[in-house]
């Protein structure tokens, strides 16, 4: 029988109606200055024009990834086939950083979301990607900044590109045997002019052969491109570089939610916690120089590429809002200044609040200050990651410890008791989490809570930040569909458990698979997982990185609002793939008033069919979501002078100016609920 969770109760709790939304979802803050890359429709508007040819768009996503994603050992959130992060969106916004396999799957990801034919290759310690158009495919890597035009304009392909270098080393084998000695070969343009043809209108190469961050030159091409690779034949070889889609940038706030983004780094990184997790080299490298010495010839107005930031929730216990702010309030009142309390006392009392962020968790801590009844009443506390399925307990309060009031209170002659502040770490259990669940449950009457406040470290891409440059900066505040999203996302293995959330943890049924993977075990077989929301389901986005060897192997990617007596088939994904394949699609066609579905995979295998990884984004209206005004302040400095910027919001699209006489330097900007407590 498959297990669904209930994340919507609003019961037993006799507070007054809101009188305005209790959240405001897709709030974003953009400047003219920089591209808005928060989706891939967004992305799709800054840089995708009307009448543009497949040669353009194949240049702007080239010049996307090159601009909002930079070289180096990758982010592991241990979610994809290749445990690094393959999703455009989510690198741009959250990381700013990857490795070549990374650039490869971002180009992969944006080149088939616009309809164009996409490939990555394994060649010689590189991964690229090509994209195909009038009939060719053309190499376009991001990752080292280069592509090689021919003599009409047109990109070269990787296999035009090896015959070219490899033809020239045959006649140069001291530098086949030896890649290393062709630098000084190289210097003062030569490389134009006596190397191999096919390199020869590359214009990323400086006249000693650098490419633009100076980590890898036309020697180096030299080498990557000699047709050697990790194939079975020992030659390069057709991979594709699995990706991820559904990530979206969907900053959402509550009255007492502060979200603080910054333009530097506390030294804080995802993979700091990993055994060999050194921190990458654009954590602490400036804009402009060392290996970013390109970024400012590409608008990165950032002073480096990781930034932190932090998200903050006073929960307004004692708000008319209240209720809506929240996933669960049951057998709950407001009880004056001292917040909540229960109501029936033979029952328990749960208050549940959700924290779903666009930013990944590196660590956070929640602040309490239980009451605590008089006659045995207690507050325990408990996690869930998965979207309410499953919870874990946290150090509980109970009347222990606890300053007690006399039984007779001076006054008003009522009982109670008064509980310490009490601080618990979330850290080790929301890290790597975009989205987190504390449950609050009491017991005894009198018992209840007076205050919480929740506060994250979290990490994001400076380089996407609506920053400032010198003179007039037009600053855009709007407001975008009331929607909130429930997601699941898992590799298609266990290996990671430690690290991250698998496949199990979201309690799907499995029908034929083999151990414990995504794979099938002969042929037929299915996995099938249970979404339930906390508002009316609007669309869901869901798709796989998989591998189908045969052109009668492939998934049915399926959904069903009706518990499982019938499935709508969305869309295949089909065989054969060879080394993989990503497919990904949205399905709007839910019936009214739908909360809970079901997502299946079904497979079916003659030869190979497997799932390295899948993400499925339920979307869905928040029962008390809409409009409210926001603050939005800016905090930067010109010439060491501290500067700032206030600006409240009106309406749900908003546009103002913001002046600098000189240059700035970023520091921080802030987002909240105006007027919230």
């Amino acid at each position: 029988m498959i297990r669904t969770a209930v994340l919507w109760a609003l019961t037993a709790l006799p507070l007054a109606a809101a009188t305005a939304p209790a959240e405001v979802c897709h709030v974003l803050v953009t400047s003219d200055k920089v591209e808005d890359v928060s989706s891939l429709a967004a992305w799709k508007a800054s840089f995708i024009k009307e009448g543009m040819s497949d040669f353009d768009k194949g240049m702007a996503i080239w010049t996307t990834v090159v601009k909002f994603r930079h070289q180096e050992p990758p982010p592991f959130e241990f979610l994809q086939g290749e445990d690094h992060v393959h999703d455009p969106i989510k690198t741009f916004n959250v990381y700013g950083y990857g490795q070549c396999c990374c650039a490869s799957a971002d180009i992969e990801a944006m080149a088939r979301y616009l309809g164009l034919s996409a490939r990555g290759w394994g060649i010689n310690g590189h991964s690229v990607p090509e994209v195909s158009w009038d009939g060719a495919w053309h190499l376009l890597d991001a990752s080292l900044i280069d592509y090689f035009p021919k003599a009409d304009g047109a990109p070269a392909g990787v296999e035009e590109i090896i015959a070219g270098v490899s033809a020239w080393l045959e006649q140069h084998p001291e530098y086949k045997a030896k890649p290393d000695a062709a630098y000084p070969f190289g210097k003062a343009g030569v490389w134009r002019s006596r190397g191999p043809e096919v390199l020869s209108r590359n214009r990323y190469y400086d006249d000693n052969g650098w490419l633009p961050a100076a980590t890898h030159g036309w020697y180096s091409t030299l080498q990557e491109y000699n047709g050697r690779g990790g194939g079975s034949d020992g030659k390069a070889f057709l991979y594709d570089y699995g990706y991820s889609q559904g990530y979206q940038l969907n900053l959402r706030f509550r009255p007492g939610e502060r979200l603080v983004r910054a333009w530097s780094n506390h030294g804080l990184h995802i993979n700091q916690d990993l055994k060999d997790g050194a921190a990458p080299g654009c954590l602490t490298e400036k804009v402009g120089t060392d290996q970013l010495r390109y970024a400012p010839g590409f608008g990165d107005l950032a002073n480096e590429r990781v930034g932190s930031g932090r998200l903050e929730y006073q929960l307004p216990l004692t708000r008319v809002a209240f209720p809506g702010s929240l996933r669960v309030a049951d057998n709950l009142e407001l009880s004056g200044s001292a917040g909540v309390s229960i109501v029936d006392a033979s029952r328990p009392a749960v208050l549940t609040v959700a924290m779903p962020s666009s930013y990944v968790y590196l660590g956070g801590e929640v602040v309490y200050t239980p009451v605590i009844g008089p006659n045995g009443g207690s507050c325990t506390l408990a996690l869930s990651t998965n979207n309410g399925l499953d919870w874990s307990a946290l150090p509980p309060a109970s009347g222990d410890g606890y300053v007690r009031l006399p039984d007779k209170l001076p006054g008003n002659g009522s009982l109670s008791s008064l509980a310490f502040e009490q601080r618990v770490d979330l850290s080790a259990l929301v890290r790597r989490r975009y989205d987190y669940q504390l449950r609050f449950t009491f017991t005894g009457a009198g018992s209840g809570l007076s205050a919480v406040r929740l506060s994250h470290d979290i990490q994001l891409s400076q380089r996407a930040l609506p920053a400032l440059a010198q003179g007039e900066n037009i600053i855009s505040v709007t407001t975008g569909a009331q929607e909130g999203t429930v997601t699941v996302e898992a590799p298609g293995t266990l290996a990671h458990r430690r690290e991250q959330l698998v496949f199990t943890d979201f309690h799907p049924t499995l029908v034929g698979m083999q151990g414990d993977s995504l794979r099938l075990g002969g042929g037929q077989g299915s996995i099938t997982f249970p979404l339930t929301t906390p508002g009316d389901l609007v669309r869901l986005r869901f798709g796989c990185n998989f591998r189908a060897r045969d052109a009668r192997d492939g998934w049915d990617l399926q959904a069903s609002c009706d518990g499982g007596a019938t499935f709508v088939t969305a869309g295949r994904a089909a065989g054969p793939t060879g080394i993989g394949s990503s497919t990904y699609l949205v399905l709007e066609r839910i019936p009214a008033g739908t909360r809970t579905v079901l997502v299946r995979f079904a497979g079916q295998q003659v030869n190979t069919t497997m799932i390295s990884g899948l993400r499925i984004d339920a979307d869905y209206r928040p029962p008390a979501a809409g409009f409210l005004p926001m603050r939005i302040t800016y905090h930067w400095r010109e010439d060491g002078q501290e500067r700032s910027d206030v600006h409240v919001t009106a309406t749900a699209d908003e546009h103002y100016v913001i002046h600098c006489a000189g240059r700035p330097s970023m520091d921080t900007i802030t987002m909240e609920v105006a007027n919230a407590p």
